[in-house]
């Protein structure tokens, strides 16, 4: 089968079955075929609802890029995804925009021909790391671009941790260590994740009996600071700066934590105590 599925299902293509790109109707009798370019970061300097930051996804993860985002449905929304290799990525037609489709400009992944009809999808899994920039033909010169980055999740040694935080956008591996002192401190409401929606850092180590500080800025909203499989919360969600919430932590271990609100853009964090 070539095209596009409806709503019945999702057309999937990868690196052994490349026939529904064969099947691609061009969109103008002069167009030629797209080109990979030279930088990636040149590349998404103009590209539509893009604000510099990829949206990152764990493994096991199942990202849906909407296609025909944005006022005038001229965006891939997110535009820009970082995932772990095996990932299945799903595209997904809005219905705006007018015609669509998404075609990677190494030849790695083609949907086929133009659609315009919401609801329709089409999915690809990355199996190798790389960078993979893509367009939608009728609007390229629009700006309507985006790009897969394949790269393994950062890595920290603590298993736990780091497939907790794969999906943070500000998590690069980095374990700050506050282990010689008894107080550290965690800003809540930080840059990443698509605004003011990161804890930081990310990543803390402190010694048994130290104590934790969160500090609120009063960007991103309303946070709260909630403990996965503990009973530690800082309670309600509030936007205010200067809150504050404290605990100290008296048992070693790895201690799992989020924004509730904000915990699927990936506002996460994590506490090592040793």
């Amino acid at each position: 089968m070539t095209g596009l599925l409806a709503t019945a299902g999702c057309l999937s293509s990868d690196s052994t079955n490349q026939s529904l790109g064969m099947q691609r109707e061009k969109t103008t009798a002069t167009e030629t075929s797209p080109t990979s370019p030279n930088s990636l970061d040149e590349w998404l300097s103009d590209a539509n609802g893009y604000d510099g930051e990829p949206r990152r996804f764990g493994p096991d993860s199942r990202p849906t890029i909407s296609v025909g985002a944005g006022t005038d449905g001229l965006a891939f929304d997110p535009p820009v995804i970082e995932i772990a290799p095996g990932t299945n990525v799903v595209w997904e037609w809005t219905g705006h925009g007018g015609q669509q489709n998404v075609v990677a400009l190494d030849g790695t992944f083609d949907s086929g021909r133009t659609n315009a009809q919401p609801g329709t999808c089409y999915q690809y899994v990355f199996s190798e790391p790389g960078e993979h920039a893509f367009v939608s033909e009728p609007h390229r010169d629009d700006g309507m671009k985006g790009a897969v980055i394949v790269a393994e999740p950062p890595s920290t040694g603590y298993a736990a941790v780091d497939e907790w935080l794969a999906g943070a956008g500000n998590f690069d591996g980095t374990v700050v260590d506050r282990t010689d002192r008894e107080t550290a401190t965690v800003t809540v409401g930080s840059e990443g994740n698509g605004g003011a929606f990161a804890f930081s850092p990310p990543a803390l180590k402190i010694s048994a009996g130290s104590t934790v500080r969160w500090e609120w800025t009063g960007e991103g909203g309303g946070h709260n600071v909630v403990f996965d499989g503990h009973d530690i919360n800082s309670g309600g969600v509030t936007p205010d700066a200067g809150t504050t919430f404290e605990h100290t932590f008296e048992t070693t271990g790895q201690y799992l934590y989020s924004c509730l609100p904000h915990r699927a853009l990936g506002m996460k964090g994590a506490v090592i105590v040793e």
